[in-house]
């Protein structure tokens, strides 16, 4: 989704960033994980693909995807990269795009060590708040 493509969500313990080309490298070497292809009903994907699922999240209108990244890592490490502060990702799916309440919102703290930590929570509710009312193209 085009919408958020220059959104930044800052919370104390994450910070949403839009998933880009830049972040397939990472996100690909999480998903060769059989725990978390099975968490997530994925399937493996060759790079390629995941180049090509990122562009067609990117411009699906009925997508949203945020990747969450370690509030503390990435404000503590000056010219950190995001990908190396990443730890998961976030997506709004609008189920009906005639009634945009309704949808459905998924999250994975793909980095075990992040796990339990209260990042996930944050960055639903972060999505929420932020589904709830996205900024519109004006903005």
């Amino acid at each position: 989704m085009r919408l958020n493509q220059n959104t930044m969500l800052l919370g104390k313990k994450v910070v949403l960033v839009p998933y880009t080309s830049e972040h397939v490298p990472r996100y690909h070497e999480w998903m060769k994980s059989e725990e978390l292809q099975r968490l997530t009903a994925s399937e493996p994907l060759t790079l390629e693909q995941e180049y090509a699922m990122q562009r067609s999240w990117r411009e699906d209108a009925d997508k949203c995807t945020f990747i969450v990244l370690d509030a503390e890592k990435w404000q503590a490490q000056p010219g950190a990269t995001e990908e190396s502060c990443m730890v998961g990702d976030v997506n709004l799916f609008l189920t009906d795009l005639e009634d945009p309440t309704l949808g459905e919102i998924e999250v994975m703290i793909a980095e075990p060590s992040c796990r339990g930590k209260g990042l996930g929570t944050e960055a639903v509710l972060a999505m929420l708040s932020y589904g709830g009312d996205p900024p519109t193209d004006s903005e």
